[in-house]
């Protein structure tokens, strides 16, 4: 009788402890959402180097931005080829969604550009849209149908709105989601066993299981929403973007709203020199917010 008495009592001690963590929000004590930044047409694709300078891209005017960890504002690329989604890979290569031409770029730190990707079975993608890098380099990439009016060609080049993966050495690009409406945010977790894409044109979120071979199983449903961009913090807590920015856990349970004063939030990063910043591309702006929460490197 003893033992099960402080079976309970243990197991209610836990309780009290997780319902103090959850207490105690992800968000820094006091802090607001801070606008960093104006006078874009619209944000989008924000990235963190090593150092923890977050990138982002103002995408009609095709430039890529760099907010700097001492908080200064500079042009890195002046012509992205109208990028959108980024992500660093482990080499400090700034991969970019380049849908003028719908290209995936490499981009080093001194701002020369590697086309990686053309085309998919001689035919143009329908214009890369977000990415994640994997650990070992293999790159996972949405490829929405959006039309721009820059486009000088006729509708949607592919069969469907797919997500690729791109094998680390470069040689191999295959389709490996083909059943989503239109695919649009993706993040995948630090250990790279898992990888989220977001449905946002079926209001849904969905997480796979990564196969070594860059292919995707064992797929669950998320959470019942769709989203812009995404990011993960360390945790294991997923940020989707669209109306504010709105974080789920692990387990697909809601856990904070973040209101954000523009129409629509693209996309987020975590960032600063303690990775405890999250930066929020939103409309005309660059947002930030301090966080208890780090993000993921």
């Amino acid at each position: 009788m003893r033992e099960v008495t402080a079976g309970i009592v243990a197991l209610l001690a836990a309780f009290g402890l997780a319902r103090c963590a959850a207490a105690k929000g992800i968000i820094a004590p006091g802090a607001k959402v801070e606008k960093l930044a104006d006078g874009f047409k619209f944000t989008e694709g924000p990235a963190a180097d090593a150092q923890g300078n977050v990138f982002f891209t103002d995408q009609p005017n095709d430039r890529i931005m760099k907010w700097s960890i001492d908080g200064k504002l500079s042009t890195f690329l002046p012509v992205s080829g109208r990028s959108n989604g980024l992500y660093f890979d482990r080499g400090g290569n700034l991969i970019a969604c380049a849908d003028e031409d719908n290209q995936l770029w490499s981009i080093n730190p001194d701002g020369r550009v590697t086309v990686l990707v053309k085309f998919f079975r001689n035919r143009l993608l329908n214009g890369p849209n977000d990415v994640w890098v994997r650990p070992d380099d293999g790159i996972y990439f949405t490829d929405p149908f959006y039309k721009r009016p820059y486009w000088k060609r006729g509708p949607m080049e592919q069969e469907g709105q797919c997500v690729f993966f791109l094998s680390p050495d470069r040689k191999i690009l295959r389709r490996v989601v083909t059943d989503l409406k239109q695919p649009n945010g993706i993040i995948g977790t630090p250990d790279g066993k898992q990888l989220y894409v977001a449905d946002i044109g079926d209001k849904k979120t969905y997480v796979y299981a990564i196969n070594e071979d860059g292919t995707l199983s064992d797929r669950k449903l998320f959470c019942e929403m769709g989203s812009d961009g995404m990011t993960i913090d360390a945790a294991g807590n997923v940020y989707l973007t669209g109306r504010g920015v709105t974080v789920f856990d692990s387990s697909g349970a809601k856990i904070e709203h973040i209101e954000v004063p523009e129409r629509w939030t693209a996309n987020v990063c975590f960032g600063g020199k303690d990775r405890k910043t999250l930066f929020i591309t939103a409309s005309t702006g660059l947002y930030g917010l301090r966080m208890q929460v780090a993000g993921t490197k």
